[in-house]
């Protein structure tokens, strides 16, 4: 009997929670922080990780700030000063602070891209930003208005022109979109990939695209979120989808299941509770082994680790192709 009652309660488990969580805490700051949560993520090319993280200060406003380390997942040396602030004389849209990175590295630019959520009284907009090195940053300014957020670059042209994965709120809904642009300025061909299922399903009415894309051999790997709420508030789980290579607006596969939830209890408690959010990843030397950095409860980050390989094997046998309108 309790054989069979284990066995009802085991699901595969695609992302595995690393023994140090949470890995980067406000208390590892080596200035004032309130909270330390949602990390853009990249390895360099002497193969340091870098995360650059969000950080609330008690202001209520958030400024980004960079940590590094070896091996991904201690000893981190952070910056004694903030890395990115937001820009507030001269980008009114920064005004209330800068939020959420992603990060591709752009091989064409020969820089990294950094997507953020710069918010100022509009609301929430999408913005971006190029750096080579960290120190010194490209604004490009905001490049989808409010009420928009969750965005990341693909990292290479699609025909010709740069891509961008966003998540507009309007009165369709709050589903996940692509556009793109011939010079990171004027955007446009603006499709809706991904769209947030109604009633009772776990990415009900909102969803949002979580770390950057993944290129796969078959296709664009993508982690999203979906928002549960309920009576006691939101709760935030990962979902996967799979896109074609060359036509990113065509999705193949999509799973009913979420994969990744909140569980611990720095997952469960902290400043928003029952929230696990990744903004970035990296990739191991084989190309398989994925490092996912998310924030927990919008208080630490925290380290998942898993396979592609394995995730696109779960998602052939749960995935499906979407229906025009998912419901």
């Amino acid at each position: 009997m309790n054989a069979i009652k284990e066995s009802r309660r085991t699901y595969e488990v695609l992302f595995a929670r690393h023994p140090a969580n949470p890995i980067l805490t406000a208390a590892m700051w080596p200035y004032p922080a309130h909270t330390v949560f949602n990390a853009g993520a990249t390895r360099l090319r002497d193969g340091t990780t870098l995360l650059l993280v969000r950080v609330e200060d008690r202001t209520g406003r958030s400024h980004l700030t960079a940590a590094r380390s070896r091996n991904g997942v201690d000893g981190w040396v952070i910056d004694e000063q903030p890395t990115f602030e937001p820009d507030r004389i001269n980008r009114p849209e920064e005004l209330w602070g800068v939020e959420d990175p992603r990060i591709v590295w752009f091989e064409e630019l020969g820089k990294y891209v950094i997507s953020y959520t710069a918010f100022g009284k509009s609301g929430p907009g999408v913005a971006l930003a190029l750096t080579e090195d960290f120190k010194t940053f490209e604004r490009k300014g905001l490049v989808m208005q409010p009420d928009d957020k969750d965005a990341a670059m693909l990292p290479r042209k699609i025909d010709g022109n740069f891509a961008l994965i966003h998540r507009p709120v309007n009165e369709s809904g709050s589903h996940i979109w692509l556009s793109y642009s011939p010079d990171l300025q004027n955007w446009g061909h603006h499709t809706m990939i991904l769209r947030a299922r109604r009633g009772g399903w776990w990415d009900a009415n909102k969803i949002g695209l979580s770390p950057p894309l993944i290129e796969t051999k078959r296709g664009w790997l993508m982690l999203y979120h979906g928002v549960r709420q309920n009576c006691a508030g939101a709760l935030y789980r990962l979902g996967l989808a799979l896109f074609d290579l060359n036509r990113p607006e065509k999705c193949l596969l999509r799973a009913d299941e979420w994969v990744f939830g909140p569980e611990t209890a720095y997952e469960k408690s902290g400043d928003v509770d029952n929230v696990a959010f990744p903004c970035g990843y990296t990739l191991g030397d084989d190309n398989d082994t994925l490092n996912l950095y998310y924030g927990a409860a919008d208080t630490s980050i925290a380290l998942a680790t898993g396979r592609i390989s394995e995730v696109l094997a779960w998602l052939d046998l749960h995935g499906h192709e979407p229906k025009p309108i998912d419901g």
